[in-house]
């Protein structure tokens, strides 16, 4: 699939999320600006729908995840939660188990890179879902919030996993009881993202990020971050025996002869991906 497969449109059934294919490289956009595309009941049906094709996609190369507006994703939408009545509880754990938690592990689970380009606020479980992502750029306007403490609850869709593992369990901590924001520029410092761009190079990055995994070693962004995500739960012996295990079958792949090839040509390689 070189040419444009664009599925993403009204008839299509997506009206929360825009969701399109180009150069085997998928690109969802969160699509309520207006409620700085916080996640509703449509919309996780939605992603869920715009995963089945992409995992179903023959030569899948990368995905991007953005947001439409000023905002990434304020996370839960709560105007679908009525606060509840005096003395009614309420169990969360549903919401979690059936749309947060499988969104999460489906995109972790993808076999190629996931770029989330962080437009805007990131808030709560939306947070989350940038975290989720295997790489994050953020324009400078950006910024993180947990904000789960301000509604008496401690952050979820995968929240604390993601967060000690990035930046250490002192800011974690700190983020998670207090909820302060925490900028782009801090984030990039702190180690919670990749990089942070200026606001003006938002299209810009969007499509350079299309190029670079349309045209890259696929096989080989799989085999790193399967071997990247498998490494915390590994002692050092058994991250070498799945190097080791990965690198013979990329030693196969068409991509690495094509990389020495151009490497003793002195060329840009072309890879094919496969």
């Amino acid at each position: 699939m070189n040419d444009v497969a664009d599925v993403g449109n009204g008839e299509a059934g997506y009206a929360q999320i825009r969701f399109s294919l180009r150069r085997c490289v998928g690109r969802i956009t969160l699509n309520r600006p207006e409620r700085l595309n916080s996640f509703t009941e449509a919309m996780h049906a939605e992603l869920a729908r715009a995963l089945d094709t992409l995992e179903a996609c023959e030569g899948l190369r990368g995905l991007i995840v953005t947001g439409a507006g000023r905002g990434f994703c304020a996370g839960q939408d709560l105007s679908e939660r009525k606060p509840p009545a005096a003395g009614e509880r309420r169990d969360l754990s549903v919401g979690l188990e059936t749309r947060y938690r499988p969104l999460i592990l489906r995109l972790r689970a993808l076999p190629v890179p996931v770029v989330c380009v962080l437009n805007g606020v990131a808030a709560g479980a939306g947070a989350s879902l940038a975290l989720a992502c295997d790489v994050i750029y953020a324009v400078e306007s950006a910024r993180f919030v947990q904000a789960f403490s301000k509604i008496g609850l401690l952050p979820d869709a995968g929240g604390t996993w993601f967060l000690p593992r990035l930046v250490g369990s002192a800011r974690a901590m700190g983020a998670a009881l207090f909820g302060e924001s925490v900028s782009a520029r801090q984030a990039e410092a702190w180690g919670l993202i990749w990089r942070a761009v200026p606001d003006e190079a938002l299209a810009a990055t969007l499509a350079e990020i299309e190029a670079t995994l349309a045209a890259g070693p696929t096989r080989a962004y799989a085999a790193a971050k399967q071997a990247l995500h498998a490494s915390s739960g590994n002692t050092l012996a058994q991250q070498f025996d799945l190097e080791t295990r990965l690198q013979r079958e990329l030693g196969y792949t068409d991509d690495y002869l094509e990389g020495m090839r151009a490497f003793a040509e002195k060329r840009p390689p072309a890879f094919t991906g496969t």
